[in-house]
């Protein structure tokens, strides 16, 4: 382990160190020590944390290099309230930031973070959000089946309650993977015409009914629950959105640094990073010779890098992680297309 990963891991300020150690007792950073080697961290950096979370991250890239400023940004009003006493602790090394992560052009610009030295992405929803019953994202509690990150717009409960049956097993197959599909939005639509769905455990139970799962397996409920909760946040919109705005605000050998939890968001950073890179093939055979963009990034390992079996062990919730990392070129960002994508 480097010598910045160790500062890191042990705060060396002591009101910051008691706001990790209470971050720390809600959720756990996955693959830490990994993301702080890979940011190769330098004093005067200034660095996004774009899932800021219970503050993990942030935390640790305070204290591992002296005089490093970070900009933190988090959609979840609860973690901007409770990030607070880390944001004291930081003396002014912090600034939290209400807001989704495919803002961060917008947010770096008014925050003074552009151009940035790093940017550190952690996606998907974390533990607090998952152990509060009241926020219904998990199927694991008994509660309203809400799963809105920001607390407003549509909920889960929403979507099932008035989803047409065709867009619902759709909704189900392409964002949870589900083979199960159609027939859990087809128990969804018969279950909701004698009584709407409410709660966490009405949805749980129904679909534990339909999809049959060994007994060594998954939750029977993980994908639809996943897939609900990906289409109510627009979580995969965001991470796109996200790394586009990195590639127009990073530095020259700015690193961006992606932790992701499913295949679909994994997917997404490869397939970005490759073309963004020019490791993907030629489009055609007969586009002429110099057609193909400037790379914008740089690989830095061609595999994900996987956790240890020993974080594993001690933090199961890291077990499907994967950390894809690429370096900033000098090359300028690539214009957006209509659809926001580049």
């Amino acid at each position: 382990m480097s010598a910045v990963v160790s500062r890191a891991l042990m705060p060396s300020f002591p009101a910051l160190s008691d706001a990790v150690r209470n971050g720390a007792s809600r959720h756990r950073p996955v693959m830490l020590a990994e993301v702080l080697a890979e940011l190769a961290l330098q004093s005067g950096d200034r660095v996004i944390d774009g899932t800021f979370g219970a503050g993990g991250y942030s935390a640790a890239i305070l204290n591992a290099v002296p005089d490093i400023h970070v900009m933190a940004i988090d959609r979840d009003p609860n973690a901007i309230r409770d990030g607070a006493a880390l944001v004291d602790a930081a003396e002014g090394r912090l600034k939290l930031v209400e807001g989704r992560f495919g803002d961060i052009a917008s947010l770096a610009e008014a925050h003074g973070f552009k151009p940035a030295d790093a940017i550190v992405l952690d996606i998907g929803v974390s533990s607090m959000q998952l152990d509060d019953a009241a926020r219904g994202f998990s199927f694991r509690f008994d509660g309203p089946l809400d799963m809105r990150m920001e607390q407003e717009g549509p909920s889960a409960a929403e979507l099932v309650n008035t989803m047409d049956e065709t867009a619902l097993a759709d909704l189900i197959y392409t964002y949870g993977e589900e083979r199960r599909s159609r027939a859990v939005a087809r128990a969804i639509v018969a279950m909701r015409r004698e009584t709407p769905f409410e709660t966490t455990k009405q949805l749980t139970d129904l679909v534990a009914r339909v999809v049959h799962m060994p007994r060594d397996a998954i939750h029977p409920a993980t994908r639809t629950f996943q897939a609900l909760r990906i289409a109510v946040n627009d979580e995969l919109g965001e991470l796109e959105r996200a790394l586009d705005a990195a590639e127009e605000i990073l530095d020259e050998g700015g690193r961006l640094a992606v932790v992701t939890f499913h295949s679909l968001e994994d997917r997404i950073v490869k397939r970005f990073i490759a073309e963004r890179a020019g490791d993907t093939p030629d489009p055609s055979r007969h586009m002429p010779m110099g057609a193909r963009p400037a790379a914008t990034f740089e690989t830095l390992q061609r595999k994900p890098i996987d956790p240890s079996a020993e974080e594993i062990a001690e933090n199961p919730r890291a077990r499907s992680a994967r950390l894809r990392v690429a370096r900033r070129t000098a090359a300028p960002a690539r214009v957006a297309s209509p659809k926001g994508r580049r």
